[in-house]
């Protein structure tokens, strides 16, 4: 399989800046696999291909405001902080990548907000984008994690080019999400409303929840041609003995999605 096959022309004004007013009315394509016939329709149009017992199993990670802006001391020069994932909460250790990498050096410090409250030095490099940052905050985790997270803002993809909004902090998320730890949201998953869920549930689908945290690899671009050889990113994942239940439960003929 070769990354030259995945090349298709997608005009920009094509790709939405702003989710729909309903979650359950944005478009869904549906294929039939037997004629390849295309039909248009609504998200919520989804129940009409669903049957009673089906299994749905839905990915309840929670995205955390994991994009931050900074200023390097001395030069002052603004570099972006991804915030991938925390290392040890009682020394304040994050993994991040930085932007531009080649401004950030190990012993850097970078500082956050308007009155520059937040402060991290730079103790590792671990890629070539990634560093390992220490954040040097004096007060007890609660206060410290609420002042990153106050000052981080919802990691939107860059290919929505547009500033963040109060309401992507809502948006960007799935109505189900739970358990914090994803850096970019389960997209398929956003599209589902709490209308929809009850309908589908009064259908008698049935429901499981597993928790996988979306990483770096959402955001790593292929630049491989043999796709055998691109590098892929691990992730969390946790899946609950009562998902497994509910899932190994299925019966014969119905579908797991």
């Amino acid at each position: 399989m070769k990354l030259s096959q995945f090349k298709f022309n997608l005009p920009k004004e094509l790709i939405a800046k702003f989710p729909v007013d309903n979650r359950d009315e944005s478009r869904l394509l549906v294929v039939n696999k037997e004629t390849g016939k295309l039909e248009h329709k609504v998200f919520k149009d989804i129940i009409n291909y669903v049957e009673d017992q089906d299994v749905m199993v839905f990915n309840n990670t929670k995205v955390f405001p994991a994009r931050l802006y900074g200023n390097k001391e001395k030069t002052g020069a603004k570099i972006e902080v991804f915030l991938l994932r925390e290392l040890n909460c009682e020394q304040r250790l994050w993994d991040v990548l930085v932007d531009p990498a080649r401004k950030i050096r190990i012993g850097n410090k970078l500082y956050f907000g308007e009155d520059d409250s937040l402060v991290a030095e730079v103790i590792d490099n671990t890629t070539s984008r990634g560093r390992t940052l220490r954040f040097l905050f004096d007060g007890p985790y609660e206060e410290f994690k609420k002042t990153l997270y106050d000052l981080g803002e919802t990691p939107l993809p860059k290919f929505i080019n547009r500033e963040v909004e109060p309401e992507d902090k809502e948006r960007y998320q799935t109505i189900y999400a739970k358990h914090e730890g994803a850096v970019a949201a389960p997209t398929a998953g956003m599209h589902f409303s709490r209308e929809l869920m009850k309908r589908l549930e009064i259908k008698g689908v049935n429901f499981a929840e597993i928790t996988l945290h979306v990483g770096l690899g959402n955001f790593r671009t292929v630049d491989v041609e043999d796709l055998t050889k691109h590098k892929m990113d691990s992730e969390k994942i946790f899946i609950s003995e009562e998902a497994t239940k509910i899932v190994n439960k299925a019966k014969d003929g119905k579908k797991i999605y």
